[in-house]
Formats: C-alpha cells, sequence, structure tokens
C-alpha cells in the first residue's frame, strides 16, 4: 500500500531521455540546430587582449589659493557634493580637502547603463557649470577628469644627445600625430615634454634704490606682453582690426636678453 503513491508520482513525471526516445525525428533535428548555432556562435567570441570595460568614476579637482583646509570644505566642497547628489545614477561620493586644494571622486553605481556614461558626465558637468558662481571668488576651476581609468598598451621613450628640449618635443609632436593614424589607435599623449620657461630674476637691491615696488614692477611686466583689443576700423571695403604693440617677440636673440635673465 505505501509503495502506490510512490510508482504513480514516478510514472507521472517527466522524462527527457523516454522523451527523445519516443521522437527520433525531432530530437536529431534539435541536436542539428544547436550544433549549428554554436558553430556559428564560435566564431563571434571575443577575443580582445585587453577586453574594454566601463569605468564608473569621475574625479574632480578645485584650488583655492590661500584658503585652509577648513574654508575650502565649507565654501567649495560642501557645494559641490550637494550638487553632485542631484546627479542620476549618483553612489559614492568622496572627498578630500586641504589648504588651497580639493579633490572629490565621484562614483555611480554599478547597474548604470554603459551607454549612459557620457551623458553622466555631461550631466555632471552641466550642473556644476550652473552653481560654479555660487563659489567664492578666486577659485579655480572645478576640472573634470573622467578618462583616469585609460590604460597604455604600449610606452615609447625618445632620446637623443645634441637635440634641445624644444627639438625633442616637435620630434614626439610627429611621433604622436603618425601613430594617431594607426589603425584602432584612439589615444596617444606624450609625457615628460619640457616646455620652453623664461625667468627673471630682479635685484631687490636694485629695486631699493630706485624706490619700486616689486610687484608693480611685475604688473609692468604682464601689461608688456598682454594682448588686448584696441577696436576695429570700418571702412566702405575693409574691415581692419587694430592690434597695440610692445608684445615681447616671439623670438630672443640671446644678445637681447639681460644678463639677469636666464632662459630655459
Amino acid at each position: 500500500m505505501d509503495s502506490l503513491p510512490t510508482s504513480a508520482a514516478t510514472t507521472s513525471r517527466f522524462n527527457i531521455s523516454r522523451w527523445a526516445l519516443d521522437h527520433p525525428a525531432l530530437t536529431r533535428y534539435l541536436l542539428l540546430v544547436l550544433l549549428a548555432l554554436g558553430f556559428a556562435a564560435y566564431f563571434q567570441l571575443g577575443q580582445d587582449e585587453d577586453p574594454p570595460f566601463t569605468f564608473r568614476a569621475m574625479a574632480m579637482r578645485v584650488f583655492w589659493p590661500g584658503a585652509t583646509a577648513q574654508q575650502v570644505a565649507d565654501q567649495v566642497t560642501d557645494k559641490l557634493e550637494k550638487t553632485l547628489q542631484e546627479v542620476p545614477y549618483a553612489d559614492k561620493i568622496r572627498s578630500y580637502s586641504k589648504p588651497g586644494e580639493a579633490l572629490i571622486i565621484f562614483q555611480v553605481k554599478d547597474n548604470s547603463p554603459p551607454r549612459e556614461m557620457q551623458q553622466i558626465w555631461y550631466t555632471v558637468r552641466k550642473k556644476v557649470g550652473d552653481m560654479r558662481a555660487t563659489l567664492p571668488a578666486g577659485v579655480i576651476g572645478p576640472f573634470f577628469n573622467d578618462e583616469f581609468g585609460d590604460v597604455y598598451g604600449s610606452i615609447y621613450a625618445l632620446s637623443a644627445d645634441g637635440f634641445t628640449y624644444q627639438e625633442l618635443k616637435e620630434q614626439a609632436d610627429r611621433v604622436r600625430q603618425r601613430l594617431l593614424k594607426v589603425k584602432d589607435v584612439n589615444k596617444v599623449q606624450v609625457f615628460g615634454a619640457q616646455d620652453e620657461k623664461v625667468f627673471i630674476e630682479i635685484s631687490q637691491k636694485r629695486l631699493a634704490q630706485l624706490g619700486l615696488d616689486f610687484n608693480l614692477v611685475l604688473a609692468q611686466i604682464g601689461q608688456q606682453n598682454a594682448v588686448e583689443s584696441a577696436g576695429t576700423i570700418n571702412s566702405p571695403t575693409d574691415y581692419l582690426q587694430v592690434r597695440v604693440g610692445g608684445q615681447f617677440p616671439a623670438t630672443l636673440r640671446r644678445s637681447d636678453v639681460p644678463t639677469s635673465t636666464r632662459r630655459r
């Protein structure tokens, strides 16, 4: 009596092996279909050496020269954090404030669609740009970086004897332009380029003898090379732009550089 329910349950349970034996033609058809689909899918498998992945984080840096860490946190970082909380898919916001500078790491949720990432970063820039006027005067930035997760597959070094830093930089720029034309190359960045600078050393003793203020000298040097609009002249046939002279020349001869000026 106890074996009857068990036997009934066994006979009513679906048996895939028995079904396959009872339907041989349909079974062979399904096997052939699955074999063809598997063969076709094999040639569509991803074969990237470095598979692409979605980086769901953005770094934001802002500067406020002269401010203390507490001032930066209260008047800059806190306002930016509240704005970032309004961004869709916002997940984690980490901030680091120190005298004159703040760093904010903004992360979105893991379930955010990869195709929406560019729109999310655009929304971040737009919302921060809209509230930029509420930040204190003197704040520089914010500066965004949503590509710090990029990695470089190949790194090349350029070195040469007898060439200046400027000549090496120009050659590196030529190499960069040629590499960008290579198929599947997305980004080429130059590291370690030395920009040309001019150092002007002013004698404090000489300034004291002439009764000049150091800040006034710096302002005069800045005005000497300032680019300002001087207006335009409209004529019946021409449209002329007036420019003010007095800028530093693009190139300086060594004899033109004073002994107190060093150029690198």
